[in-house]
């Protein structure tokens, strides 16, 4: 499973502000009492194998002590709202003995540091209950800094009450302009039932059944924004109430597991069960997969087909801030644990969730989605067909490089692609776009097994163990599917074994890749080990993610943190962001080992001067240039990290930035004048199973939006195959 972080700790100007109930994760009394032996058992357990498994184990010296007492810090307190300065100083007597108290199981700094913590969200309480319980004053000029990285932590507690009152400030300014647009919207556009008649001439006079719209005065919303500020984090402080000490330890064991790069994480044993939950595929609710990061649950992926992916509304990068339930009032679920934020997020088939979610833009959404079973059908391949110049082209998406070892007769994605090549070809195709946006990766046998259907046979990756040669996997069946053009689409979610493939075919000069400036840049291989295999105990112990391989390319680089660099790159709305695992805390460094014994062909007879028009129209097209000035937009405001706790300049800088983005409506109304539809085969399936028909009217709707598309297949349209070279020959 990939990681995908969009965005870095701080700096997201407009966050809806309620990152005051951030940091209440840990501000609760443990429901179970502490197993001191079983945790000193779990960190010897876990630096054992770090240091024997590990592709590259960092030695536990000073120097990872002070890393890992700053991150349990952070991890404790990001936001600076609870520990003082006092308690810092305090506890750096730890700051270089934490490596000797791994060494020796000793849990000390682990003790004193959760205890201070506890102490202080105890006596936090009593600081946001005093600060609510007056109004604000929103017209005195002010302004508050989110970016906590800048802050030093409170000197004494009357600066850390000056920190609650700005937080809680910005926090209830933000629900209270809120309440303000709602009500004005309200007055502007009276419900129609109550403002107008089915009939002319019906009588609409105060005797006429119409209910007044209740107009409250702003001390009024001010009051009542305040009560929800203080019954967000009275909700949070509840229901944290259940955490017991495997919650606690697992957070400091993955602060020592971090320093080793960001995909090597322990899990404790309710979330083992949810990670085999995943990786077999069985999933419900809206059809996204949830990553936690700092005190936020952030949409990670969309699952192809399901409620959310069907509803275009939820993206990737998007902070999911309230949860709720059809038409009951919300949830904050900011600095809630990611299980429990699940918990309100997922449901039966057919309910209603309503998210309240904070845009890259810096714009508050609310999506309705109402939540189904997702099939695994829709991460299979599935493909269409379109014309261009009355030439017949064949488009494939492969959402995962799927693969299900427990059953016999397994189906997976080589098989598949297999198959669906066979039945293009069937229709007279005169090429092929493979489509791996946002596909995760997945099965390494897979990614090798595809690479085989374009090539005659030879190298597609390099594996290596630590301290070992590397490992060259290899196509080994000579029978070519695909003899014709060939273009990969890629976004900078596409990961994993999709950067393998795609390496592989630019290695070999067999496509065109096509996307954004480069894919996501994970080059590891991670390892599940439950670790009451490697000790009898009596209760469950969890498990190690562990990173133990690296990928590399044929050609000798790494896909670590580079990915694959597009032949053509597109600008989208992250283009200037650090995204993928550049963003990650701790990666492994990129490097490079000798290349396997290749030979790269020259397939087609114009390559340079169609990747040059490509990029000549890209740069010249009125739609691109839009999408790229939306990209810096985009950056800028996410650079300006102040925001404003005056009621009018707080207003006055969301209208601006509002009727800034008004320039980049068109991106949305973006239209090709390509038709897609299904191959012949599938033709008699969608008429049978409205379900499937609905799915791909979507698909193919959203492919009709899709200006990457557009292009990618405007690319493999003018390919010309060098008819003196059959591709690869070893």
């Amino acid at each position: 499973m990939k990681n995908i972080s969009l965005f870095s700790n701080s700096k997201v100007k407009f966050i809806l502000p309620l990152l005051i109930v951030a940091g209440m994760l840990f501000g609760f009394k443990m429901a179970n009492e502490p197993d001191p032996e079983k945790d000193k058992i779990l960190i010897g357990l876990v630096r054992y194998a770090l240091k024997q498994g590990h592709y590259e184990p960092h030695q536990i010296n000073d120097e990872f002590s002070e890393k890992v007492f700053a991150d349990f810090i952070d991890q404790l307190d990001p936001y600076k709202r609870f520990f003082l300065q006092s308690d810092i100083e305090e506890m750096e007597a730890y700051k270089h003995m934490i490596d000797d108290q791994i060494k020796s199981e000793d849990l000390s700094f682990y003790n004193v540091a959760v205890d201070r913590f506890l102490q202080r969200v105890e006596e936090s309480k009593s600081i946001y209950k005093e600060i609510l319980a007056s109004p604000f004053d929103f017209t005195k000029e002010g302004s508050f800094d989110v970016d906590y990285d800048k802050k030093p932590f409170a000197k004494n507690r009357a600066e850390l009450i000056k920190y609650w009152q700005m937080q809680l400030k910005w926090s209830t300014l933000s629900r209270l302009h809120e309440k303000i647009e709602l009500q004005e919207q309200m007055a502007n556009n009276p419900d129609e039932e109550g403002s107008e008649s089915e009939g002319a001439g019906e009588d609409t006079s105060e005797d006429a059944d119409v209910e007044p719209i209740e107009i409250k005065t702003f001390e009024e919303l001010e009051k009542e924004s305040r009560e929800m500020t203080e019954s967000s984090l009275d909700d949070i402080y509840e229901m944290m109430g259940d955490l017991d000490d495997s919650d606690w330890f697992s957070i400091f064991l993955n602060t020592m597991t971090m320093q080793f790069d960001p995909h090597t994480n322990y899990y404790a044993p309710k979330e083992k069960k949810r990670f085999d939950q995943i990786m077999a595929g069985k999933l419900e609710g809206i059809g996204a997969r949830l990553q936690k990061k700092d005190d936020y649950t952030r949409v990670a992926e969309l699952i192809s087909g399901g409620p959310a992916w069907r509803g275009g509304e939820l993206e990737v990068g998007d902070l999911i801030l309230k949860v709720a339930q059809g038409d009951e009032e919300p949830v904050d679920i900011v600095g809630m644990r990611l299980d429990d934020a699940i918990e309100y997020i997922k449901g039966q088939k057919g309910t209603e969730v309503r998210l309240t979610v904070k845009k890259i833009d810096g714009s508050i959404e609310v999506i309705s989605i109402i939540r189904d079973i997702i099939e695994l059908e829709e991460t299979f391949v599935k493909s269409s067909v379109v014309d261009i110049d009355n030439r017949k082209f064949g488009v494939i998406n492969l959402p995962k490089f799927y693969i299900d070892f427990n059953e016999r007769n397994f189906r997976n994605s080589a098989t598949d692609m297999e198959q669906e090549i066979e039945r293009l070809k069937a229709e007279n195709v005169e090429g092929l776009l493979i489509d791996l946006r946002n596909n995760g990766g997945g099965s390494l046998k897979t990614a090798i097994e595809i690479s085989g259907l374009f090539i005659n046979d030879g190298p597609v990756v390099q594996v290596k163990y630590r301290g070992e040669k590397p490992n060259i996997r290899s196509d080994k069946n000579k029978k070519i599917q695909w003899e014709g053009p060939l273009v990969v689409l890629v976004n900078e979610l596409s990961a994993s074994a999709s950067e393998i493939f795609a390496a592989a075919m630019q290695d070999y000069n067999r496509a065109v890749i096509i996307g954004s400036k480069q894919s996501f840049g994970k080059g590891t291989v991670q390892n599940v080990l439950p670790l009451n295999n490697y000790f009898k105990y009596p209760k469950d112990l969890g498990a190690l993610k562990m990173t133990i391989q690296k990928f590399y390319r044929i050609n000798g680089g790494s896909t670590q943190l580079e990915g694959v660099v597009s032949d053509i790159a597109m600008p989208d709305k992250y283009t200037y962001f650090e995204i993928g695992e550049r963003d990650e805390k701790n990666p492994l460094d990129w490097d490079k080992i000798e290349p396997a014994e290749y030979t790269p062909v020259d397939v087609y007879e114009n390559f340079h001067s169609v990747v040059n028009n490509s990029k000549k129209r890209i740069q010249d097209n009125p739609h691109f240039i839009i999408i790229d000035e939306n990209a810096r937009w985009l950056k800028k405001g996410r650079d300006d990290s102040t925001v404003q706790l005056n009621y009018e300049k707080y207003k006055a800088e969301l209208d601006k930035r509002e009727e800034e983005s008004k320039a980049f409506d068109d991106i949305s109304l973006y239209e090709n004048n390509l038709e897609f539809r299904s191959p012949k085969y599938e033709i008699a399936l969608v008429e049978q199973d409205s379900i499937l028909a609905k799915k791909r009217e979507i698909w193919h709707s959203n492919l009709k939006k899709d200006i990457y598309m557009e292009e990618a297949l405007n690319v493999l349209s003018e390919l010309k195959m060098n008819n003196k070279n059959l591709l690869v020959k070893n």
